[in-house]
């Protein structure tokens, strides 16, 4: 019967320990259709070297950019990018935050040790203690102050602890994602403006030969100043766009600088505007809702939603006791060399119980608050996978189209060089003013431009549909 007893007496505050005031976590319905649709997007593309690649949120970015300069360059990003260290750094942060709460749960053992010296010459004439020195030494390990997490209070205050570390992880998943993106668009950006600088060059090297046949022209009487101040207009503003474009192109370095952290050399530049460098290859018409839930800031809107439901939890416990357990266990002599002899060993144990009677709504504020917090928390998981459902839907609109627009682009830059050639032609020949010609060259630098941009929005969508589906992290 006492053997029963003992062991009832564990295996009940086994029990009470076993309680969790936190509700239920059930995970919020997508407020989003189930699949994301972009009319006229079927069928596959032709990636580099031919391959076909499925991307999704756990294709790798090295496996996606297949450049080797731009990969090296991502590289150098992931490794020296100052904001990345410091979404580490708050990782960090949040992993000891967490180890900190999760210790009280266990009981802090701490061991002291004392000694007492005592002289009372007058202590006997009195009927009191003997008089002389009296030497008292003890040592002792115990706990103080223990709480016993019968209502899961430390538990839940835990579990939101480590919530928030899961949170800040995926936030440093999601930065890194963003800053793939980044440099990508950004390498991109510099390898279109390197090719809108070769044509501003082309194009001065024509505009100047049309600008000394005309003054020749003028010279002999054929042409008219008018003539000659037109094709000075058009020389001038190559060069104009010369000097822009040198511009763009050094600031684009910058950018890259920065983002990677430490300076490039040349061999980590665009030699030019890439045609495969960047693939995204059959790409379904519809992509699931689920898959944006691999999405990192999505995950971590929901660990933060699962840390106020865990605070819950937590604002509900404090309205039940807390109970304390105070204890040691020790020895204590009248000498240093008897002090763990024999007889000289004793413990003390203290349980505790609080209970607040009148706290004028301390407590049912802070379960308001958490309450209310759950509720933003729910909204705030809720708007993050509305936006990214539209992230993925507008990249998916902006690809459908952007086959026949560059199909457009090209053959409009193919149609205007074929009429600048016929022009000039005539022009020379004498059968053609001057003005058409002058029109025919303005036509192709237009298309030559369009064309880049269209090519450049082509690469720089195919990077934000793997930035938006949540990219890849190996």
């Amino acid at each position: 019967m006492r053997n029963t007893k003992l062991l009832a007496t564990p295996a009940l505050i086994l029990a009470l320990t076993a309680c969790n005031m936190a509700p239920k976590y059930v995970r919020p319905e997508l407020p989003v259709p189930e699949t994301t649709a972009a009319a006229g997007l079927a069928g596959p593309g032709e990636g580099a070297a031919g391959t076909v690649m499925t991307v999704s949120a756990e294709t790798a970015w090295h496996d996606f950019f297949v450049d080797p300069r731009l990969t090296r360059v991502l590289q150098m990003a992931l490794d020296n990018n100052r904001d990345l260290r410091i979404a580490l750094a708050n990782v960090e942060q949040a992993r000891a935050q967490y180890r900190v709460q999760r210790a009280d749960l266990l009981p802090t053992v701490g061991v002291t040790g004392s000694a007492a010296y005592q002289d009372q010459p007058f202590a006997g004439s009195t009927g009191g203690a003997v008089s002389g020195r009296t030497d008292t030494y003890s040592a002792s390990a115990g706990v103080s102050a223990w709480e016993i997490d019968l209502f899961g209070r430390i538990r839940n205050l835990s579990s939101a602890a480590q919530q928030e570390f899961f949170a800040s992880v995926e936030n440093r998943n999601a930065a890194q994602t963003a800053l793939i993106a980044e440099v990508a668009t950004a390498w991109l950006t510099m390898a279109a403006d390197q090719e809108r600088l070769r044509i501003a060059h082309d194009l001065e090297q024509a505009f100047g030969q049309t600008l000394e046949l005309t003054r020749a022209r003028f010279a002999k009487g054929i042409a008219s100043e008018l003539e000659v101040r037109q094709a000075q207009t058009s020389y001038d503003q190559a060069r104009a766009d010369i000097a822009a474009s040198t511009t763009r192109v050094a600031q684009d370095r910058n950018a890259l600088d920065l983002l990677a952290g430490t300076a490039l050399t040349a061999s980590d530049l665009p030699s030019g505007f890439p045609e495969t460098d960047v693939t995204l290859d059959e790409l379904p018409a519809e992509l699931p809702s689920e898959l944006l839930l691999n999405r990192p800031d999505i995950v971590a809107a929901e660990h933060r939603l699962r840390a106020a439901n865990a605070n819950i939890g937590a604002a509900r416990a404090a309205f039940f006791p807390r109970i304390s357990l105070t204890a040691a266990l020790g020895s204590m002599s009248l000498g240093l060399s008897n002090l763990f002899g024999s007889g000289s060993d004793y413990w003390t144990v203290t349980p505790s119980a609080d209970l607040t009677i009148f706290d004028f709504g301390r407590n049912t504020g802070n379960l308001r608050y958490s309450r209310a917090t759950y509720d933003a928390m729910v909204a705030t998981y809720e708007k993050s996978v509305q936006s990214g459902f539209r992230e993925v839907a507008d990249a998916l609109a902006r690809r459908a189209t952007m086959a026949d627009e560059l199909e457009a682009q090209v053959s409009l830059r193919d149609a205007a060089r074929s009429a600048y050639r016929l022009s000039d032609a005539r022009f020379r020949a004498g059968v053609d003013g001057f003005l058409v010609t002058l029109d025919s060259q303005r036509t192709v630098y237009s298309a030559e431009q369009s064309l880049i941009a269209a090519r450049l929005n082509r690469a720089t969508n195919m990077v934000e549909i793997y930035r938006a589906i949540g990219g890849g992290l190996n």
